[in-house]
């Protein structure tokens, strides 16, 4: 009966001229902006109490039976939102019917590694850090991908998400999105390609994305490097040492690390590296698919981020001179 007398009540209130009023009142919070969390399957009721607990001066009843009443209850969305000071009623419904979510967003970038990757991550606003404290190994197991290297997995972009996501989410996401970007591009590859499956596209783009200086340069790069991997030259790009030296490198290439083997050095191995040594994007992927035709096997930076390249040694060797010994 209490109840009933309540609905009798509120509905009365809500039929009168102050209804109006009150729909469209902003309301009182406890700072210029609180968060609220709608977890999935809470009822209307819970809803509305969870809007007061949240900080927002309005009364669970009043607010559950406006829900109600409006007709679109059932289409409050589960999420993270941000309650603004002075939001009225009305407002707040759309907001919840739309599920506009207070959405945060992390970037990643081309050429990152995935240490890189994972300090991103554990800076992000308000991301769970659900891989802190853990192996590359067990994030990949995490992600369904167990023995799975983690370099170059994951795409480069924006990602978007709301407050209390876990990183391991957006990973997940990032992942997802480069297995796709990746299938796209394999599915777009020349005919006379060298390279025999999508992983060996993955790890030639990450190398051409640590590589161009330049996007013009992206595709006469790959082109390079598909030239020696057609013939059997060895590689011999710096990135890829670099790579293989890990936290010993200390931002100072010397000839003494282009002797130093590891399995990702391509001055003393033959091939490509094992496995990526970071992230391509979408441009870097073609490129490795679908290089330039051209005939250079070599190339060197000229100092303004564009590349000389070259198709024999002596040329090559001229080019040297000119541009990073200024003979």
């Amino acid at each position: 009966m209490r109840r009933f007398f309540t609905f009798i009540v509120v509905l009365a209130a809500l039929a009168g001229g102050g209804a109006v009023w009150w729909l469209n009142q902003g309301l009182a919070v406890d700072a210029d902006a609180v968060d609220l969390s709608v977890e999935p399957g809470t009822s209307v009721r819970g809803v509305a109490q969870a809007v007061n607990d949240a900080g927002v001066q309005v009364s669970p009843s009043l607010l559950y039976w406006w829900f109600r009443l409006s007709g679109d209850a059932r289409q409050i969305k589960a999420g993270s939102y941000e309650i603004e000071r002075g939001i009225s009623p009305r407002s707040l419904l759309r907001k919840l019917v739309r599920g506009e979510e207070a959405l945060r967003a992390v970037t990643l970038v081309e050429g990152w590694n995935f240490v890189q990757v994972r300090a991103a991550l554990s800076k992000a606003e308000q991301l769970k850090p659900e891989t802190q404290g853990l192996t590359p190994d067990l994030i990949m197991t995490a992600l369904g991908k167990p023995g799975v290297h983690p370099e170059g997995r994951f795409f480069p972009d924006t990602y978007t998400y709301a407050k209390g996501s876990s990183d391991l989410a957006i990973l997940k996401r990032a992942m997802r999105t480069m297995d796709k970007r990746l299938e796209a591009a394999w599915s777009q590859r020349a005919p006379d390609t060298p390279l025999t499956s999508p992983e060996q596209a993955l790890i030639l783009a990450s190398i051409v994305e640590k590589e161009t200086g330049r996007g013009s340069d992206r595709a006469l790069i790959a082109g390079v490097f598909t030239n020696r991997l057609r013939i059997g030259m060895m590689l011999q790009t710096d990135p890829t040492v670099i790579y293989g030296l890990g936290e010993s490198f200390d931002g100072n290439l010397r000839r003494r690390d282009l002797q130093t083997d590891t399995p990702w050095n391509t001055y003393t191995r033959a091939g490509l590296p094992p496995t990526p040594i970071a992230m391509p994007g979408k441009a870097a992927l073609l490129a490795a698919v679908q290089p330039a035709p051209t005939k250079a096997l070599y190339f060197v930076a000229r100092g303004d981020g564009t590349s000389q390249f070259s198709a024999s040694l002596d040329e090559h060797n001229r080019a040297v001179n000119k541009y990073q010994r200024g003979q």
